[in-house]
């Protein structure tokens, strides 16, 4: 349940973009904000980058982008956008050939700076690709490969120079008449980054793709992340979001989901509050939320739960989420739901016990939203 109406410090107002398709799936204006994720297996290996795309899709991804780097990727990407039950983003480089190739397969979104693939004309095919097969464009600006002579004008990569790169491939599609894109402007340091889309989402209303790159292995990444993107979406500004880590693509696309669910910005699945443990608890709290996280995975419906070592936050943590449990003594704990004292758990049997009611839980509540559903039709 949403508590902004009552505590209005807790809204975000977003920042205004236009809208555009990404496939089925709208980035900007009113919708969502997306959560993506890219592939790290061989394009070429259809049948590991399929299975990779589902378990993506599974935990939550809206959005896959696989890299194009070669004919033969982009003929099995033919295949694998047959199989991917969510939109599929070609990224491509420096080939305007793979462009189209792209475009042709069925991709949804062309990763693609297009002034880096050559001639105007080869510019052109490629949007016209695009127009002919319904994609959507990304324009990926990187600190890291900033066009010659804009680093020969700042003398090195820096937010100015980032967002003139921009706005640069922005007019090259604008003169083109084509807007359906949104852009990124994406550095793995975490100032330079965030400058650079402050200084972006005041110069366009382009939906904007955030995302600090390279950011590092799960845990330095998902630090560097929930700062740098997490502060630009505290400010308004996103419209789909990617961390970008040297680990499982899932791992990026749960590290995306916590960072959105801690502003408010997105549901999806479990909330699990949970103390630190110390001296005081009843319990082992560690193991025990290293366990409920693992199965209650499959729980996609928005929900909180608290588990909370001993009586001292316990009772006014469970008193805020819709199934709690705190620690007490003599092995046992007191289960709380929807924020009231319902019984008493044993310690052993808490696990079982706690999923049972979240499972319960989920399944009311989704049963609710299908009524409402259908009351609204």
């Amino acid at each position: 349940m949403s508590l902004n109406h009552i505590r209005p410090w807790r809204n975000i107002y977003r920042r205004k973009s236009r809208q555009i398709m990404v496939g089925n799936v709208p980035v900007g204006g009113d919708a969502p904000i997306t959560v993506q994720t890219m592939t790290n297996t061989l394009t070429t290996d259809i049948k590991a980058t399929i299975a990779q795309v589902l378990r993506s899709a599974e935990a939550g991804a809206d959005i896959v982008r696989i890299s194009v780097p070669d004919q033969a990727s982009a003929k099995a990407l033919k295949e694998i956008v047959r199989e991917s039950p969510v939109p599929i983003v070609a990224d491509i480089h420096f080939h305007y050939k793979r462009g189209i190739e792209a475009a042709e397969a069925g991709a949804a979104c062309l990763r693609i700076n297009p002034g880096n693939i050559g001639s105007k004309e080869r510019v052109r095919d490629v949007i016209q690709a695009a127009r002919d097969h319904g994609c959507s464009m990304r324009i990926g600006v990187n600190a890291g490969s900033l066009e010659k002579h804009l680093l020969e004008k700042y003398g090195e990569p820096c937010p100015d120079a980032m967002v003139e790169s921009g706005l640069e491939h922005i007019r090259i599609l604008q003169d083109n008449d084509f807007h359906e894109f949104k852009i990124s402007c994406k550095a793995s340091d975490v100032f330079m980054a965030a400058a650079a889309y402050q200084q972006l989402s005041e110069a366009t209303d382009a939906p904007i793709h955030l995302g600090i790159t390279e950011a590092g292995g799960l845990t330095s990444g998902t630090i560097k992340s929930a700062i740098g993107l997490g502060n630009l979406l505290w400010m308004g500004i996103g419209d789909t979001i990617r961390v970008s880590l040297s680990a499982d693509p899932v791992e990026e696309v749960k590290v995306g989901f916590e960072i959105l669910k801690s502003l408010g910005l997105r549901h999806r699945g479990v909330n699990i509050i949970s103390c630190p443990s110390c001296a005081r608890q009843g319990f082992d709290v560690i193991k025990t939320v290293e366990a409920l996280e693992q199965r209650l995975e499959h729980i996609k419906t928005p929900m909180s739960l608290s588990i909370i070592g001993c009586v001292v936050n316990g009772p006014g943590e469970a008193l805020m989420t819709d199934v709690g449990f705190t620690g007490g003594g003599n092995g046992a704990g007191m289960v709380y739901l929807a924020g009231k004292q319902s019984h008493k758990m044993s310690n052993e049997q808490m696990v079982d016990h706690i999923v049972e009611e979240v499972e319960k839980k989920a399944a009311s509540l989704e049963a609710q939203a299908a009524a409402e559903s259908q009351a609204a039709e």
